[in-house]
């Protein structure tokens, strides 16, 4: 191997980065909630979709686009709160953000109290 390329890094490697390692423990998250959303949807079979499904020549090709559909509908929102909630504070005592400005009836209310 020339001196001047660096070697690939490997898998093991890539999980020792922390946004890396996140984003696929949360992908994997969302993708157990879309099996287990597909195989709900076709064990109660609303709408007769299993029988649509299974009824149909390309019944495996129905089945593959409504899994990744989910796929990567529940991976992308499980990897986006996982990185939007990055930004919290540990000492914030479960309190998000909004909670320490008032709003505006609030605000009207204690106005009319003091005048």
């Amino acid at each position: 191997m020339p001196e001047h390329q660096q070697p690939r890094p490997t898998r093991a490697a890539l999980l020792r980065i922390p946004l890396f390692r996140l984003l696929a423990i949360n992908l994997a998250i969302g993708a157990c909630a879309a099996a287990l959303l597909v195989g709900g949807l076709l064990w109660l079979n609303p709408g007769h979709l299993r029988e649509l499904i299974l009824a149909d020549r390309a019944g495996g090709v129905a089945l593959l686009l409504l899994l990744a559909s989910f796929l990567i509908t529940f991976g992308s929102a499980a990897m986006g709160s996982a990185i939007m909630a990055q930004g919290r504070k540990d000492d914030d005592s479960g309190r998000g953000g909004g909670h320490h400005s008032r709003l505006a009836v609030q605000e009207l209310a204690q106005r009319t109290r003091t005048h």
